[in-house]
């Protein structure tokens, strides 16, 4: 029998572990055989050399592309775009694959797309049709709905939004988010064995903080976060940090964390990477989450978790009534609405909106099942 190679690839910490239920799906399907590159933020001792952890999780890395130079601006993030975009059409030739998997919308999944797209591999995308007007990945991420045959959505809304771009209904798959998958599937840690991986003790009242930059806001970034900063301070709780992504800004949010804790190593911790599970274990004990990432939006709803969505970088995104939208200058206000008893029984009477965590299954039948080819008909709205 002949199995359909499926080849993902994949740029940073978050991502892997959004497609990693995916991963684990494929590798037990005898039809399928799993390739997998690893590029980007994975390959950078700066970032956590996180690729040691998608080795670690059972999975052979076919290819390793080192392409993210040692800048921070929009520069050296377009120079690193042209060079994935290269150097994985040497990957793609070796490997042969059937179809190409991706997920999301960053700088290195563009490239990927791109590659796939020239040299007439299918592609199968992960969590298109979702807005997020403060970044760039907005437009990143309907373009490559635009080069992908196969659509694995996480609502009806989305849907609706990548066949309203002209893409076939028979193509895209409302299959929740697989983010979920992780949530339900998972043995998350104790809270005592949690602080003790992190050999750090959750204070009594605790946030976990992520904090990406917004890559086409136009405001100042130093500014804004030493107003977000200043509120931390003075708020009182304590924080677990995680690094922000390798996007332009990134080191400058990370440089100013890593500052920050020094302040006072009892109530911050910084911790590069704290991969899915130790992720998850933290969102489940902390009092809350801030920041503007979008396993605040996606992932939290599914602890009843209040989560402090700071400024425009998700804006657009669906949101459960977990979610407390703020600008910069509002923040206190927010994170004392967040802590205020009413607030915390509505978000632990909220459903999430984001599936119930059969993702992954759904997914992989339509990447046995499923035709493909790179060749599609624009279907018009009647």
């Amino acid at each position: 029998m002949t199995k359909r190679r499926i080849c993902a690839v994949t740029g940073t910490r978050a991502e892997y572990g959004l497609l990693y239920p995916v991963l684990k799906e494929i590798q037990s399907r005898k039809k399928l055989s799993l390739q997998l590159i690893a590029t980007t933020a994975h390959l950078s001792n700066e970032f956590g050399l996180t690729y040691k952890q998608i080795e670690k999780d059972g999975f052979n890395i076919d290819e390793k592309i080192d392409n993210l130079l040692p800048s921070d601006s929009a520069l050296s993030m377009a120079k690193s775009t042209g060079l994935v975009t290269m150097l994985l059409a040497d990957s793609f030739q070796k490997l042969n694959p059937d179809v190409v998997l991706l997920l999301g919308d960053r700088f290195e999944t563009h490239g990927a797309a791109t590659t796939a797209l020239l040299m007439n591999i299918p592609i199968a995308h992960i969590h298109g049709g979702e807005i997020t007007e403060g970044a760039i990945d907005e437009q990143i991420r309907h373009s490559i709905t635009k080069m992908s045959y196969l659509h694995f959505c996480s609502t009806e809304e989305y849907r609706h939004r990548i066949i309203q771009m002209g893409e076939s209904p028979l193509r895209v798959f409302n299959t929740g988010a697989p983010g979920i998958d992780n949530i339900v599937n998972f043995k998350l840690l104790s809270k005592d064995a949690l602080e003790k991986q992190l050999d750090w003790k959750l204070t009594q009242k605790c946030a976990l903080f992520t904090y990406h930059p917004a890559t086409l806001a136009n405001n100042d970034l130093r500014k804004d976060l030493d107003i977000v900063f200043d509120v931390l301070l003075d708020s009182g709780i304590g924080v677990l940090f995680t690094y922000a992504n390798a996007d332009s800004g990134g080191r400058i949010i990370n440089k100013k964390i890593e500052e920050f804790c020094k302040l006072d190593p009892n109530k911050y911790k910084v911790i590069k990477s704290l991969g899915q599970l130790r992720y998850l274990s933290a969102m489940k004990h902390v009092d809350l989450l801030i920041g503007n990432t979008s396993s605040g939006i996606i992932e939290a709803g599914s602890f009843g978790k209040p989560v402090v969505n700071i400024g425009d970088r998700q804006s657009g995104r669906l949101k459960g009534g977990n979610v407390i939208d703020c600008k910069i200058k509002n923040l206190s206000k927010s994170i004392g609405l967040a802590l205020s008893s009413d607030f915390i029984i509505k978000c632990q009477n909220q459903q999430n909106i984001y599936g119930s965590g059969n993702a992954s299954t759904s997914i992989v039948n339509e990447l046995i099942n499923q035709p493909l080819s790179v060749v599609k008909k624009f279907i018009d709205i009647e």
